[in-house]
């Protein structure tokens, strides 16, 4: 396991599997997507694509948007990443966003608003399904994603 920064000053973690091979994802309240929100994000891609060997699909997010950057692994998308939004202060670096797979976004959210959380983004939805992002009582975002299945 290690935890290191990326050239553009993005934490990531990286872990090969030994006695703990059971690492979930994309399952209800588990792992799901994660996206790198950079500054210049293009300058900062072709770091992940040499350390990993992760090729990179653009799509296009419409007029007056940047590319949104699938990070691939054997013809599969495993990450995202895109420009981060200009209204996020300076001071804050840049970052890996956490999604976590949930069977409703609303019901989720509301339980950790519930719990404490600060809302971030409202629960809303995307051409791929519906998201809300969200801040621990510690001060950690996190978001919950139900995707709609690939077609």
């Amino acid at each position: 396991m290690a935890v290191f920064q990326d050239p553009s000053g993005g934490f990531i973690s990286a872990w090969q599997a030994g006695a703990m091979s059971t690492f979930k994802t994309n399952a209800p309240n588990a792992f799901g997507w994660a996206e790198l929100n950079a500054r210049d994000v293009a300058t900062v891609v072709p770091f992940y694509e040499k350390v990993f060997g992760w090729d990179v699909r653009l799509s296009d997010m419409g007029p007056d948007q940047p590319p949104y950057r699938e990070f691939r692994q054997d013809d599969h998308s495993i990450l995202g990443a895109w420009e981060m939004n200009p209204m996020v202060p300076a001071e804050v670096p840049n970052y890996w966003q956490i999604y976590f797979d949930v069977e409703d976004v609303d019901t989720s959210h509301a339980k950790a608003m519930e719990l404490g959380a600060t809302e971030m983004v409202p629960p809303q939805d995307f051409p791929g399904g519906r998201f809300a992002i969200l801040m621990d009582p510690q001060g950690t975002s996190f978001a919950l994603l139900k995707s709609h299945p690939e077609s």
